[in-house]
């Protein structure tokens, strides 16, 4: 049966996969099978550079060629390999025989047993999957996120002046301004990706149990170690693990995975709160013809780009978890249980694309409301008794925090009336009192310092 929408078991091949679909070029069977034939083919290119007889002779003219196979892999390529897997049920295998059969059409029959030469399975793997991810990261989901910071950077920017009644505990408290509220994820998701950064892209290379013994064995004169080190760091550009077992660390990639599981934190935080202000009706949001917001409802927008991502960025989180807590633990040299668990890498990254996208499409829709955002303003002067109290501090006014407590705990609704008759019956100079009748809940805003 054709892989389709409607019977994909998982959302982010069917329903999502138009939103995610770019992903399969890192993180699908057949994109796995390129770079390991990828790494394949640069550690026999190293070989050749090492001063061993079988290669005194060798044409450099056939790296072109050589690198050519993962530069152009085609879908046929991908389809001979895991028709070899059917035999050898060993997917690097697999790969090391196709790579033989493409010697032997380049005639390159004489090198062929260097392929794979000394290596274990997990020296191809642990190079190709954080080769794969550093590549999805840089080339998919770091520009998504820098297209997210900036959407809500310009948001920030045109609402820096736009004062809100603050809630704390769900309860009105001391104003604040909309575009600083949105500024907070932008520093939170500025900071976390900074962090991120710090963290390398790490592989090991070191033979079945992470010594090189058949290299040393087969050749005890080369240094193996320094030969890994150009391999891995200078030529594929990674940051070669020294001291493995057969596997490497995972230390890192659980690193990458828990700081990605905080940003989605970060982004879940800002869809609940966007959500909120939706439901407090300071935004509105833009529809679309033939749009249906309730099956039953006809007057209802939901805010389903919020819910989506919120959604997915659980799901996202919850795999990212699995993935960090499981990874780095392994059984004395290695057990398997790696393998089935690293190619679901691509799945939480898919929903943490998913989500970023949804909240574009969410914060690309929201129309500011500043009617229903001053009346919410308008309805609660209470919360400028902290400014009240604290001038009153200053002035050494007795027991300050207990009058505007009296004040405001007794009025079943309080004005801008009723601070002004209090205000006016407070033993203070003329001068403070005015200086407390200019307090409003739209001035009481604090200092914007973005």
């Amino acid at each position: 049966m054709e892989l389709s929408p409607l019977n994909a078991i998982s959302p982010v091949d069917g329903r999502y996969r138009k939103a995610v679909v770019k992903l399969a070029d890192y993180f699908s069977e057949g994109a796995l099978i390129r770079y390991r034939v990828m790494v394949e083919v640069e550690y026999f290119v190293a070989l050749c550079h090492l001063p061993l007889p079988q290669f005194k002779d060798f044409n450099t003219n056939l790296f072109a060629p050589l690198r050519a196979i993962y530069e152009n892999f085609s879908p046929t390529y991908a389809r001979r390999i895991k028709n070899i897997e059917k035999e050898t049920n060993h997917d690097v295998k697999a790969v090391e025989y196709f790579l033989k059969e493409r010697f032997d059409a380049l005639g390159m029959e004489e090198y062929k047993e260097f392929i794979h030469f000394g290596l274990t399975s997990q020296d191809i793997n642990n190079i190709a999957i954080p080769y794969s991810l550093r590549d999805a990261w840089t080339e998919v989901l770091e520009p998504l996120l820098h297209e997210l910071i900036a959407q809500l950077t310009e948001k920030a920017d045109a609402w820096r002046g736009v004062p809100m009644l603050a809630r704390t505990h769900g309860q009105p408290a001391s104003p604040t301004l909309l575009g600083k509220e949105i500024h907070v994820f932008v520093e939170r998701l500025t900071r976390q990706e900074e962090l991120l950064k710090q963290i390398p892209f790490s592989g090991k290379f070191g033979g079945a149990t992470g010594n090189f013994n058949a290299h040393h064995a087969a050749y005890p004169g080369i240094d193996w170690n320094a030969f890994a080190d150009h391999l891995v760091n200078e030529i594929l550009e990674l940051d070669r693990l020294q001291v493995t077992t057969q596997i490497e660390h995972y230390d890192n990639l659980g690193a990458f995975f828990d700081t990605l599981k905080r940003m989605n934190t970060i982004l879940i935080d800002l869809s609940r709160d966007i959500w909120t202000y939706i439901s407090l009706d300071y935004f509105k949001q833009e529809t679309q013809a033939g749009e249906v917001g309730s099956s039953t409802m006809p007057h209802k927008v939901n805010p389903i780009d919020f819910e989506n991502a919120e959604g997915n960025l659980g799901v996202a989180n919850a795999i990212f978890e699995h993935l960090s807590a499981k990874l780095p633990i392994s059984r004395l040299q290695r057990d398997l249980t790696d393998s089935t668990v690293t190619r679901n890498i691509g799945v939480p990254l898919a929903h943490t694309v998913i989500a970023e996208k949804s909240l574009l499409r969410g914060l690309g829709k929201l129309i500011l409301n500043e009617k229903a955002i001053h009346a919410d303003l308008e309805s609660n002067w209470a919360v400028v008794a902290e400014a009240i109290q604290t001038i009153l501090r200053r002035e050494g006014y007795p027991e300050p925090y207990e009058a505007l407590k009296k004040l405001t705990r007794t009025h079943a609704k309080i004005t801008q009336k009723t601070f002004a008759k209090f205000i006016r019956g407070l033993d203070v100079s003329q001068t403070v009192q005015e200086e407390l009748l200019k307090i409003t809940p739209e001035n009481y805003t604090g200092i914007c310092n973005f």
